[in-house]
């Protein structure tokens, strides 16, 4: 996929017909945030999903709570997302196209940004500090939610934002 100079719309669209040729049903559609958007995928084809994309990861070893949500990132050229972590959940990614920025660390003091080129997969820990950030094109990341409280799954709710540059 080209992401390097590609206007919103278009980069939203090429994705979700990406998606929908590779068989995935998507259930939600967010091109509103202000560092780019998501696609939420079906979480009956959290399986499928990872095959695709995590294909040497075995799905015994992403299940803690017997819940996964797969997700599709859309980063923006030159935007952040906050410096955040999750109660509920821990997170894997893979770089599908693009290479984005990443910030990590087990506590609120924000580290060095390491750049993550396509293919490249990161997995985050329950609590983890972490931030992803675009680069020079749009960076698209998939990413499975590995929730960690079956009984209180996370959701867009469960982030705690230590820096937003968005005000939020």
């Amino acid at each position: 996929m080209k992401t390097v100079n590609v206007e919103r719309a278009a980069i939203f669209q090429e994705v979700s017909k990406y998606l929908e040729k590779s068989g995935f049903k998507v259930v939600t559609e967010d091109q509103s945030r202000p560092w780019g958007g998501f696609f939420v995928i079906d979480e009956t084809q959290a399986d499928a999903f990872r095959q695709q994309f995590f294909p040497e990861v075995n799905l015994q070893d992403l299940i803690i709570s017997g819940k996964l949500s797969p997700k599709i990132l859309l980063v923006e050229p030159h935007k952040r997302l906050s410096w955040q972590y999750h109660f509920r959940r821990a997170e894997i990614w893979t770089v599908v196209a693009g290479t984005v920025g990443v910030v990590t660390s087990e506590t609120d003091e924000e580290k060095e940004n390491q750049s993550l080129p396509t293919g490249s997969m990161i997995r985050l820990k329950q609590g983890q500090r972490h931030r992803l950030i675009g680069l020079d094109g749009w960076g698209i990341i998939a990413e499975i939610w590995q929730h960690t409280d079956a009984a209180n799954p996370s959701d867009e709710q469960d982030i705690v934002r230590l820096q937003d540059d968005f005000g939020r």
